[in-house]
């Protein structure tokens, strides 16, 4: 009776889970540890058998390689030197107005390129193309070789730094929390964000104690300086800048450069810079784009390029007349010729002299040193 009832009883087929990779590769060496493929193993020096660690670590090994294989390959051009590249850029308003006309610039990285001339020929109309503050007509605007209409405005804007005249401050809120703005804004914590901009206050020479003022209670190159930790807070590739040191006295101006370039050379950003002072251009540009009326590029090239041989008649005119005085800082007196006979010579024939000598040095690389340009020592 046992027997029947037992054959009549039988308990339903027994279903077994499916195994994953993971843990059928853990059950095939239950007493040893494998490497990442599983062709050697070596045995267990306890006996008891290691397959909890060894799927753990096998299971981080393969969403690693899922990972970087589902990552996208970006090329970056020539080693990632030209970080911005305008090309064939217009800028067309509706009343017929051409601020922009047919504009090509290659921005490299790690430098300072400053775009200058008279008002009207549209240097802070190309600035705010950059960021998307001003749509371009035609053209295409690529940064480190991405069309910048593709990427989406705020995400392009949150990826460079933006200093303007006049610093910009929320004026409600203290110095500490004006340079966390945009890491705040990132999602940074609040600590994070603090820290970050005490950092860089002291970065541009901003006493720790006035991290609690407002900006009413700070000079005007003070503000200018908050407007530059400002802009630096979230660590961009590239800082745009609108004028940000015109409205300071001369005396603050050439603070501020310094204290620009000092801080250029330490982070090596991509600095865009517009002026219309070209004392101001040929002080920190690496690159100089001069522009004429209606958005047209006259001329582009290093400073000591830009002194010694102007494009043509509005460049030199915009240069002014001591070019020649301005273009000696670009000279290194082992290329001037010793005059031993005494006898003194014209203003021209001096002036010419000099375009030569510069043309004959060009082959000479120019170095900063202390903010001023200087030759090899």
């Amino acid at each position: 009776m046992r027997a029947t009832v037992s054959r009549g009883m039988s308990s339903p087929p027994r279903r077994h889970a499916r195994r994953s990779p993971a843990r059928r590769s853990a059950r095939s060496h239950p007493t040893g540890s494998c490497d990442a493929a599983g062709s050697t193993c070596a045995p267990s020096t306890t006996g008891h058998p290691a397959a909890p660690e060894h799927t753990r670590q096998l299971a981080r090994l393969r969403t690693l390689v899922h990972v970087i294989r589902s990552r996208p390959i970006t090329a970056v051009p020539e080693g990632f030197r030209r970080l911005i590249a305008i090309e064939d850029v217009s800028k067309r308003y509706a009343d017929g107005t051409v601020a922009v006309d047919r504009l090509s610039l290659q921005i490299p990285n790690h430098s300072i390129t400053v775009l200058v001339g008279p008002s009207g020929c549209g240097k802070t109309t190309t600035l705010r193309m950059i960021n998307r503050m001003i749509e371009p007509s035609s053209g295409t605007i690529r940064v480190n070789g991405e069309d910048i209409l593709r990427k989406p405005v705020n995400a392009l804007r949150q990826s460079m730094g933006y200093v303007i005249q006049n610093a910009g401050l929320f004026q409600h809120r203290t110095i500490l929390d004006n340079i966390a703005t945009v890491p705040r804004l990132l999602g940074w914590s609040k600590q994070r964000a603090r820290a970050r901009a005490a950092e860089l206050m002291e970065r541009v020479g901003l006493d720790p104690a006035m991290a609690r003022r407002y900006p009413y209670q700070l000079s005007g190159g003070q503000q200018q300086r908050v407007g530059v930790a400002r802009a630096l807070a979230a660590d961009p590739p590239i800082l745009l800048m609108d004028e940000p040191f015109s409205a300071v006295d001369p005396v603050v101006r050439r603070g501020l450069q310094e204290e620009l370039l000092r801080i250029q050379a330490e982070l090596g950003k991509a600095i865009v810079f517009v002026t219309h002072d070209m004392d101001e251009a040929i002080t920190i540009g690496d690159r100089v784009a001069v522009l004429r009326t209606g958005g047209k590029l006259a001329q582009f090239a290093a400073p000591d390029e830009l002194l010694s041989a102007p494009a043509d008649a509005f460049v030199e005119e915009f240069l002014g007349g001591d070019r020649g005085i301005r273009g000696l800082s670009f000279l290194s007196t082992r290329d001037l010729a010793l005059d031993r006979s005494g006898s003194s010579r014209s203003a021209a024939t001096g002036s010419s002299s000099l375009a030569s000598r510069a043309a004959r040095s060009r082959s000479w690389s120019p170095t900063r040193t202390e903010s001023r340009w200087a030759g090899p020592t």
